[in-house]
């Protein structure tokens, strides 16, 4: 098996691991980003809200497309990503770490054939993740599985549904563009500091090798860094792929944004940014700990 696919199949298992332990706050931060109304709650609020309407299974509504979604996207994503570094390193001389040019490179490489890739898959989980927002305060619509979900909407939108919300998808691959350079650099600057610090001890040979924990941390920091910096666009594509009538209208990615600013203010740009920055930080940090596990146990166990 090769080296890449090895870092695939890790990085599938590990995102499916990391989804699982933070999907609620995936469905609620999901929903507000789609909610028009310009209604305030914690967190906490919204948790309650949703148990109370629909019960625990609310909160795990489109679970099964996400994790195949999440599973898809990591693994095709880190195929591509260790495929285009192994190319870069290998078409030039000197260390092998990646330069914060060539690590957005690579970044933007597997970020754009990941979302052409997955993005069928999103539109299903967004849909099934809104689906059951109450048409008014009182009432739930009926919750749809997996493949009722894909028949209703190829029946109510056609095939080309499924690559609704592309546009900004694709803009948004600047997202693990970020995450990615910003681990990377971290990581570099992290492994070079303590490798200094072992040979001025007087071991000259010494390389330093991070922890699960320095992985975890870095793997938050990165992915911080990211989600701030690209969520109003995480806001329209939401908004898109759940098929919300106000959104349709959208012209493009950009006039997206403009008409949310124009008609729910800045608020409506950061909408569900609480609980989607604190899963999307846990879930980063927990792939970036896990996914390193997995390919070193997965490397092993092929290599017997």
């Amino acid at each position: 098996m090769s080296d890449s696919l090895i870092h695939s199949v890790a990085g599938a298992a590990g995102g499916i691991v990391a989804m699982s332990a933070t999907y609620p706050l995936v469905v609620l931060s999901t929903r507000a980003a789609v909610e028009t109304k310009n209604e305030k709650k914690s967190t906490l609020q919204a948790v309650l809200d949703t148990i109370k309407r629909e019960g625990i299974a609310g909160l795990y509504s489109g679970l099964s497309s996400s994790l195949l979604g999440i599973a898809v996207t990591n693994g095709v994503y880190y195929y591509f990503y260790e495929r285009s570094r192994e190319t870069i390193l290998n078409s030039r001389k000197g260390g092998k770490a990646l330069s914060t040019a060539e690590s957005m490179l690579t970044g933007a490489i597997a970020g754009s054939a990941t979302t052409i890739i997955s993005n069928p898959i999103w539109v299903v989980q967004t849909s099934q993740a809104v689906q059951t927002l109450p048409p008014d305060s009182k009432h739930a619509v009926k919750r749809l599985g997996f493949f009722e979900t894909i028949q209703n909407i190829i029946a109510k939108d056609g095939i080309g549904a499924f690559w609704r919300g592309v546009g900004p998808a694709l803009v948004l691959v600047i997202n693990p563009v970020l995450q990615y350079t910003v681990f990377e650099q971290l990581k570099n600057f992290l492994i070079s500091r303590r490798t200094l610090k072992l040979r001025t001890a007087g071991a000259l040979t010494a390389v330093a090798v991070l922890s699960d924990w320095d992985f975890f941390i870095l793997g938050a920091i990165s992915k911080l860094v990211a989600t701030s910096l690209t969520y109003p666009y995480i806001v329209v594509k939401s908004r898109l792929q759940a098929g919300s009538a106000a959104a349709l209208k959208y012209k493009s990615s950009f006039d997206g944004l403009l008409s949310i600013l124009g008609e729910e203010g800045i608020e409506g740009l950061y909408k569900g940014i609480g609980s989607k920055l604190v899963q999307s930080v846990l879930t980063a940090a927990i792939l970036f700990a896990g996914q390193r596990r997995i390919y070193e146990f997965t490397k092993k166990a092929t290599s017997r």
